[in-house]
């Protein structure tokens, strides 16, 4: 069995210090080293086959090198490039990251915490949180650092990242008004999540900002943030208003299902329906008819957490601002038309 590689080894390899190896071998050095001197040490380390061990690290540093990763829902496309942005991030400092899928559930989300908690991670992304979620929020006063993106949780101290939800439904419900749209239904989100409640407010808003009675206009909450949900909110928002001429959903998969639906039901889009959607996923310019919608953004979004939290696990949590809003973009495509003329569907 071959003797595993260490510090000391590469030392004599290359002539230098065990301090000297070290430094060159760690990510995060701050400390001056020539560029020959790091490449000579890499080099010799590789041709050793030297591993880090990274237990007695973690058992000296009181640091385990990784970090959760909380998403709600795994086969939701907007995800993958969040997390791409996070680890574009992590990786070059020597973390690696742990994630873990809520499927949108308190109680698995509780035991998913647990769980990272068990692990030692050093701190926490969580882009699944509730508008009430005491098992992070205790997490976080812990003294863990905690960063939540693309949903807050107010008035808990913890740093968020989220989308400009009002620019980005007003820009939206702009759209449909100027196509001619009065009868404009808004398809909600979960209200427990923020971005359930923000894009609702957003949309009340933007209503009454066009001269519109928001409390008139058919609205229908769904259940979850997915294709289903969005099936069973429209069949709602069709009993309401039959004359509905136009959705506007609280994300894409929710349009995708209110599409479906209203095929289902012999509606058309955007020939007898408008439809729109919110985040912009992968592959939506490629599907018929191409979904108009608001691009957050994915893997900047991703990107700009990890380096607030590495900010704080590096000490510098005061330099880490409370509110983080990013900036969206209106996406114009296919799914959006005037009303009919003749005011008859086919």
């Amino acid at each position: 069995m071959n003797k595993r590689a260490t510090l000391k080894d590469i030392a004599r390899e290359t002539g230098v210090h065990v301090s000297t190896v070290s430094r060159a071998l760690d990510p995060k050095r701050d400390t001056p080293l020539s560029e020959d001197v790091v490449v000579r040490v890499r080099d010799a380390a590789e041709r050793l086959g030297y591993r880090p061990n990274r237990i007695a690290s973690s058992l000296r540093t009181r640091k385990t090198m990784t970090i959760g990763v909380v998403i709600p829902d795994i086969t939701n496309p907007i995800f993958p490039p969040i997390v791409r942005g996070i680890e574009s991030v992590m990786e070059p400092r020597g973390y690696a990251s742990i994630i873990v899928n809520t499927d949108s559930q308190r109680g698995r989300d509780k035991r998913l915490i647990e769980i990272l908690l068990d692990r030692g991670v050093d701190g926490i992304i969580h882009t699944a949180v509730l508008l009430e979620d005491p098992t992070i929020v205790k997490v976080a006063r812990s003294g863990l650092p905690v960063i939540t993106l693309n949903r807050k949780i107010e008035g808990t101290g913890i740093p968020y990242l989220i989308n400009d939800e009002e620019d980005g439904i007003r820009k939206v419900f702009s759209l449909l008004y100027n196509h001619g749209h009065r009868r404009i239904a808004h398809l909600a989100g979960p209200l427990e999540l923020s971005t359930g409640q923000l894009r609702l407010d957003a949309f009340r808003k933007a209503a009454t900002d066009m001269g519109l009675d928001s409390g008139a206009l058919a609205i229908a909450e769904a259940e979850q943030f997915d294709e289903q949900g969005g099936r069973e909110a429209t069949a709602k928002i069709l009993a309401q208003d039959p004359h509905t001429t136009a959705i506007l959903c609280a994300n894409d998969r929710l349009a995708l299902g209110a599409i479906d639906h209203c095929a289902a039901v012999g509606l058309a889009c955007p020939d007898d329906i408008s439809v729109t959607g919110f985040n912009d996923m992968p592959f939506l310019d490629m599907i018929p008819p191409r979904l108009t919608t608001v691009r957050i953004q994915q893997f900047e979004a991703g990107a700009a957490a990890a380096g607030l939290l590495v900010k704080m696990l590096s000490g510098q949590g005061g330099d880490v601002p409370g509110e983080t809003i990013l900036p969206v973009q209106l996406m114009e495509r296919d799914s959006v038309s005037a009303p009919r003329a003749d005011g008859i569907r086919s």
